[in-house]
């Protein structure tokens, strides 16, 4: 994949981040003369903020593959992509966290202000192409998230939660600066193109600081997406962060995440695929196995969501492994199409969240669908959705992983994940067996928002949408691809 660069304004390159990261700055002023009886108007400003980056981020939408500011950053249709599902993903999660925020008693200028933060980091993790930048866009994302998972700050799960992640999340960010000083220290260059023309003109196949490099990147990269064996932070982060930091958690951060994979490993490092290859290929299954299985076990929705997040990881990187166009365009479709049942999911569980009420026990959904037939069944087209089954996105996405993974000639790692995908319809159809078949629990209510319930059917519709046209997005996918 040889870039074609064109000269461009270094400013532009950023537009979609400088322009967040400038609104930002404005709510964090306009925040203090704000009235505490006004202060939703913050929610307003951020999804303003965000519409105001998808804005630039089409502004800005290149025809090929343009780099700026010493080609440590990039613009091209792969980031813009990731930009555009990060734009989506924070618009969703405002919306889920207004009455949330409300219930809670959280503050709302330093919420909204984190998640934009954290959307920002993203946004330059996914159009960097130095590791220097990488690496700064990331510790970008995972400081605020760290601080958004433990912002209930009366409720002792959450702040466990922020410990625990925060000190793994240290390890792992460690772990991957020593991977990118030794791959520095062989190559002589940052830059993931140098790297890559280095390493193809020099034979350090059997190169052991190289290959300490891969190890030490792979380790810190799937702590980041939650794989195993690196998944031990995933089931209390998730249990123990605001549920509206839940959704955006496992989606953003785990999108941006591999985007970053995929320009390091198969831009950056193809001709060490022999070696990563195969580590990959053991996290990927191991990863597809114990989080299925572990999640048959849970009894708090959101535990079951998490270790649910694991198995979908596994699953991911089967399009990392196969490193083909098809591959790489089915991870985008993949977390596209996880984006909305995943969030919806979440959205529907905030819904259940009443004073004194946390909802998130899958026992609290009894009767659920009976009582509200139709947020039952949005919610059971979600729960189909993270199964694989038709009609719906996470049957497209899966469907073009595995065919990825079969044309790469992976056929065991292919089986396995149509083993865990049969294993994932027990725990995922105990939740709609409990709101349409168990009794109803007396005097369940629901939480009144028209936003909430708004997010609800959007994600439902969009996950429906993707399942049954899915040309145009794989389309699309596709043709990022050839622009990385």
């Amino acid at each position: 994949m040889t870039p074609i660069h064109i000269a461009y304004p270094n400013i532009f390159v950023i537009l979609p981040e400088l322009i967040l990261m400038c609104w930002v700055f404005f709510m964090m002023m306009a925040d203090l003369f704000i009235s505490k009886e006004k202060k939703e108007v913050n929610a307003l400003l951020a999804i303003i903020g965000i519409l105001l980056s998808a804005a630039a981020v089409f502004v800005v939408m290149p025809s090929g593959h343009i780099t700026s500011f010493n080609d440590s950053m990039v613009s091209d249709s792969f980031a813009l992509f990731f930009k555009l599902l990060f734009c989506i993903a924070a618009v969703l999660t405002i919306l889920i966290s207004r009455k949330y925020i409300a219930i809670e008693g959280m503050n709302w200028g330093e919420y909204y202000t984190l998640l934009l933060f954290a959307v920002s980091g993203m946004m330059v993790l996914v159009s960097a192409t130095d590791l220097v930048t990488i690496y700064l866009g990331m510790e970008f994302m995972a400081l605020t998230v760290y601080v958004l998972t433990g912002y209930l700050r009366h409720d002792t799960r959450s702040n466990e939660a922020a410990l625990k992640y925060f000190l793994l999340g240290a390890f792992s960010s460690a772990i991957i600066l020593y991977g990118m000083v030794l791959l520095y220290g062989v190559t002589g260059s940052t830059n993931i193109y140098k790297v890559a023309s280095f390493l193809a003109a020099n034979d350090n196949f059997s190169n052991p600081v190289m290959i300490a490099s891969v190890i030490l990147l792979v380790a810190g990269f799937a702590f980041k997406v939650a794989a195993v064996p690196f998944h031990m932070w995933a089931p209390d982060a998730y249990e123990g962060a605001p549920t509206s930091i839940t959704a955006f958690m496992a989606v953003g951060p785990k999108a941006a995440s591999f985007a970053v994979i995929l320009r390091i490993f198969l831009v950056a490092l193809p001709a060490m695929k022999s070696h990563w290859v195969p580590i990959f290929w053991g996290i990927s299954a191991i990863s597809m196995l114990l989080g299925n299985i572990v999640a048959v076990a849970q009894t708090n929705i959101k535990r079951m969501l998490a270790y649910s997040s694991i198995g979908h990881a596994g699953f991911i990187f089967m399009g990392v492994i196969s490193g083909t166009k098809i591959g790489i365009a089915s991870v985008m479709l993949y977390m596209l199409a996880y984006l909305f049942m995943s969030i919806g999911a979440f959205a529907v569980i905030i819904l259940l969240r009443k004073t004194g009420v946390r909802g998130d026990e899958i026992k609290d959904f009894s009767g659920f669908a009976r009582k509200h037939p139709s947020l039952g069944l949005c919610m059971l087209i979600f729960l189909v959705s993270l199964i694989g089954l038709p009609p719906t996105a996470g049957f497209i996405g899966k469907m073009y992983l595995l065919a990825a993974a079969v044309e790469a000639e992976y056929y065991y790692l292919a089986a396995i994940g149509v083993l865990m995908s049969v294993v994932s319809l027990f725990y995922y159809m105990q939740v709609a067996k409990t709101m349409y078949i168990d009794e109803e629990i007396p005097g369940q209510q629901l939480v009144s928002s028209n936003a909430l319930t708004l997010v609800v059917y959007f994600c439902a519709a969009a996950t429906l949408l993707i399942g049954m046209f899915p040309n145009r997005f794989i389309t699309s996918a596709l043709a990022s691809v050839l622009t990385m």
